[in-house]
């Protein structure tokens, strides 16, 4: 599955296919690929269909709008959008978003809730290109990989609760995971539980946990047309109250652009904004996620340019805004997709079915529906990775499960924001209180080390090699200054020279500039000369701006350790003459 370099914009390709991911792909597809690209849109398909209706109503428009929202989108993903496997439609997670706007505004007109959720999307589309030409996706970076694993395994812990009770052919009105978890187990004591509804959905389950130990075999495309065949054949709708489908609606998507009145233009556009500000978030996340699963390279800015793309092409279609789906994308992987023809083919076969079978999914139970999320939830979870991670570092475990326990309790967005948080504080702790060494030689190895990890290392008398291993900002300035006089005054002999042993050092602001100035008077007040060695020339360069290159001078920088400790000795000797060895070293 290992796509040619060119195909993803190496140097050879045209300049214009770096901005057309999906041209790239074309030009190296595979055509062993194209058997489960069919096969795995038509599985999609079937999960296309149901969700864009529901979170078009949840969203306060028409259902067949979300169907709208899937067709156009997919086609403009698949040019656009760099990932292969990643499926664009409506989402839960921006519905109650483009409800707070479209709501009030529309006042019941069904009309106008459409003009509103079409600008919505092309506000957000705009700011998503906008934010991807301007390179701002290296934001992603903030998501490490616990905070994927987090992410993932609580999205597949959402999905997983949501579905049970569509499987037991009932529903419950509750919110947050606990309530969901008590409504749940309430209502199957109290014998709510439809015997149709779970066994269609048990079987359809059971059937595509069982095939999936063929991969050949489209496992999701065989269950879910044997539920709908039963369901069918034994008119389970009518006799034993299964939920279906139903009948779809009609009609294929026109071009129109969104006309709404000056009062309204903001609340779309902050409601737009924060809908983009949304999808980018859950895009990127999942978007990454699966990257690393398939081990093929996603550049995070084109995914904004990707996903923008897709919501402009939903605004001029009569759509609404729409983000990546962490439901549909795993049940095209599980389906077998290879690329995003995926998306294109299931894209097609929802304007087929409106424009010329709109029948065809009628008996198609909820319940089986609900048994190929839950399938492909049970495969997003992570866990062996977790173990690793409480093996070898316990923090980062811990921060997995804070952004599952926020994703499950908050929601995607807010979980996510939450692992963040706390992943900048420990990154701001360890250059905060960093680690410190005082360093000698350690006999039979080069150059000089920690004496607290080498107890046999000897000091040089007279002279302080001081290591810092963090860059020098405000919040850590005091703690510098400190450090270095208590290394002073632990000397076991007067002091002279105090090195720091600055290449770890990658920066200085301000703050921790002035403390130098400060430290250096200190020193030189006790008769110590405070000196620098192996600093890079990037941090020189600041010392040079504030002016303390100069007022130190160029003779206190040396190049390495050695060196510094060489000038010391130097010194020391042409003060004393008659100690032609310069200056002991210190057991």
């Amino acid at each position: 599955m290992t796509i040619p370099a060119s195909a993803e914009g190496g140097a050879r390709s045209p300049p214009l296919l770096h901005w057309l991911p999906g041209l790239r792909l074309l030009r190296a597809y595979d055509p062993a690929w194209l058997r489960h690209d069919i096969v795995a849109g038509l599985v999609l398909t079937t999960m296309l269909v149901p969700a864009g209706i529901a979170y078009a109503e949840a969203s306060g428009i028409g259902g067949i709008y979300g169907l709208y929202a899937t067709i156009v989108p997919l086609l403009a993903y698949a040019i656009f959008g760099p990932s292969r496997i990643l499926v664009l439609g409506p989402d839960s997670a921006l519905a109650a978003l483009i409800l707070a706007v479209v709501a009030p505004l529309a006042a019941g007109d069904p009309a106008r809730a459409v003009a509103l959720a079409s600008a919505m999307a092309l506000v957000s589309g705009l700011v998503c290109i906008v934010a991807g030409l301007a390179k701002l996706g290296f934001i992603t970076e903030l998501l490490s990989k616990p905070i994927r694993y987090g992410y993932m395994n609580g999205i597949a812990f959402t999905v997983l609760l949501s579905q049970l009770p569509k499987l037991f052919g009932f529903s419950v009105n509750a919110d947050g995971p606990l309530r969901q978890i008590a409504g749940f187990a309430e209502a199957v004591m109290d014998g709510k539980t439809l015997p149709a509804s779970l066994a269609v959905g048990a079987g359809t389950l059971a059937v595509i946990l069982l095939l999936k130990r063929f991969p050949r075999l489209p496992s999701v495309l065989i269950a879910v047309l044997g539920a709908t065949v039963v369901s069918g054949l034994l008119d389970l709708h009518e006799r034993a109250g299964l939920a279906v489908l139903g009948p779809l609606p009609q009609g294929l998507p026109a071009p129109a652009l969104p006309i709404i009145g000056w009062a309204d233009l903001q609340p779309v556009l902050l409601g737009g904004v924060a809908v983009a500000l949304v999808a980018f978030a859950d895009t990127s996340v999942l978007s990454r996620v699966y990257a690393a699963r398939l081990r093929t390279p996603v550049d995070p800015n084109q995914e904004m340019v990707g996903l923008g793309a897709a919501n402009l092409a939903a605004g001029f279609f009569q759509g609404m805004p729409i983000s990546s789906s962490s439901s549909r994308t795993p049940v095209a992987e599980s389906a077998g997709a290879r690329s995003q023809l995926t998306g294109v083919v299931g894209a097609l076969a929802i304007a087929a079915l409106l424009f010329a079978a709109p029948n065809l999914l009628k008996n198609l139970p909820s319940s089986a529906l609900a048994a190929v999320v839950i399938a492909a939830a049970l495969g997003l979870f992570e866990f062996r990775d977790l173990g690793r991670l409480y093996r070898i570092q316990r923090w980062e475990f811990w921060l997995s499960v804070a952004c599952f326990a926020g994703v499950a309790v908050f929601g995607a967005i807010q979980g996510i924001l939450i692992a963040v948080l706390i992943a900048v504080i420990e990154f701001l702790w360890d250059g905060w209180r960093p680690h410190t060494a005082v360093m000698g030689k350690v006999p039979g190895i080069g150059g000089y080390h920690d004496i607290t990890r080498y107890p046999d290392a000897r000091r040089v008398s007279g002279l302080v090699l001081f290591r810092w291993d963090a860059p020098l900002f405000f919040a850590n300035a005091e703690l510098f200054r400190e450090k270095v006089l208590a290394a002073v005054a632990e000397s076991p002999t007067p002091v002279r020279w105090v090195v720091v042993a600055a290449e770890p050092v990658t920066s200085v602001d301000v703050t921790s500039s002035d403390m130098l100035a400060e430290l250096d008077e200190e020193l030189q007040g006790r008769g110590i000369e405070l000196c620098f060695a192996e600093m890079k020339d990037p941090v020189k360069d600041k010392l040079k701006r504030f002016g303390l290159f100069e007022r130190f001078g160029a003779a206190t920088f040396h190049p390495t350790v050695e060196e510094a400790v060489a000038a010391y000795q130097s010194q020391v000797s042409e003060k004393r003459p008659s100690d032609a060895g310069g200056a002991p070293i210190m057991g």
